[in-house]
C-alpha cells in the first residue's frame, strides 16, 4: 500500500480527522514494521481553537504545528507520556490531528515489549494503543520523533484495503475549552477506543455540522 501523498495531509483539519480512522499506522524499527489501525483521533484547529497549543501562536514547543501537513507533532505530557499529532494544512496555519487509539495488527510482540508493563500486571490485546501515551510507547515514538516527515521511510500512514466501520464523534477527551465541538472522530464498535462509546454520541444535531463545514472552508482561506 502507497504512503498518503503529501495532498491528503493539506486539506481541512476536520475533513483529514473524518478520514484518518480506518488507515494504517507504520513505524519502522530497524528491520521491523510495526503496523496498527487508527482508530481514534481529535482534531485541533489552531488559533480558532483555545483547546489547542498553538491557540496563543508559535512557541518552541509547538513549533512543528505551524510547519506545513504531513509531519508529526510530538510532545510530553503530565511529566510521563509521549501523544504523536499528525500536522495539518498549509504552513502557518498551526492545525493537528491527535492519533489517539490505535488496533495493533503486526509486530504486537514488539510493542508489548515496547510497552514493559511491570511483573503480575499482564497487558491485554485490546488495552496495547488504547489512548495516546500507550500509542506512543507502543509504536516506539518519542522526542526525537517530533518533526518526521509522514512522506518518509521511518513513520507513516497508508490507506487500508476494504472497508472499514462507521464514523462516529463526540466531544475531546480531558480539555476544559472548547467542549462543545464534537471533533473526537473514532471508528464505531471498536475495542480498541480509549473511551467506551456512549449512546449521545451517536446523535448529533444539524448546526453542529454546519459550523464545522463553515470552519472547514474558512481554515482554507
Amino acid at each position: 500500500m502507497r504512503k498518503l501523498p503529501r495532498s491528503f495531509y493539506l486539506r481541512p483539519t476536520l475533513t483529514i480527522a473524518r478520514d484518518l480512522p480506518g488507515k494504517i499506522l507504520i513505524r519502522r524499527l530497524g528491520h521491523r514494521l510495526l503496523t496498527g489501525r487508527i482508530v481514534e483521533v481529535e482534531a485541533y484547529l489552531g488559533r480558532r481553537d483555545p483547546a489547542s497549543h498553538a491557540f496563543r501562536g508559535m512557541t518552541p514547543r509547538n513549533e512543528v504545528m505551524f510547519g506545513p501537513g504531513g509531519h508529526l507533532y510530538v510532545y510530553f505530557t503530565y511529566g510521563m507520556h509521549f501523544c504523536c499529532n499528525v500536522v495539518t494544512e498549509r504552513e502557518g496555519k498551526g492545525c493537528a490531528v491527535l492519533i489517539r487509539a490505535v488496533e495493533p495488527l503486526k509486530g504486537t510482540a514488539t510493542m508489548m515489549r515496547l510497552r514493559r508493563r511491570g511483573p503480575g500486571r499482564p497487558l491485554r490485546s485490546w488495552d496495547l494503543c488504547s489512548g495516546p501515551g500507550k500509542v506512543c510507547r507502543a509504536f516506539g515514538i518519542g522526542r526525537e520523533e517530533n518533526g518526521a516527515d509522514l512522506c518518509g521511510n521511518g513513520i507513516w500512514i497508508t490507506a487500508a484495503a476494504g472497508g472499514h466501520a462507521a464514523i462516529g464523534r463526540s466531544p475531546r477527551i480531558g480539555i476544559t475549552s472548547g467542549r462543545e465541538h464534537l471533533w473526537r472522530f473514532y471508528l464505531k464498535g471498536n475495542p480498541h477506543l480509549s473511551r467506551p462509546e456512549k449512546s449521545q454520541d451517536h446523535h448529533r444535531d444539524a448546526e453542529a455540522q454546519r459550523r464545522d463545514i463553515f470552519l472547514s472552508k474558512t481554515r482554507m482561506r
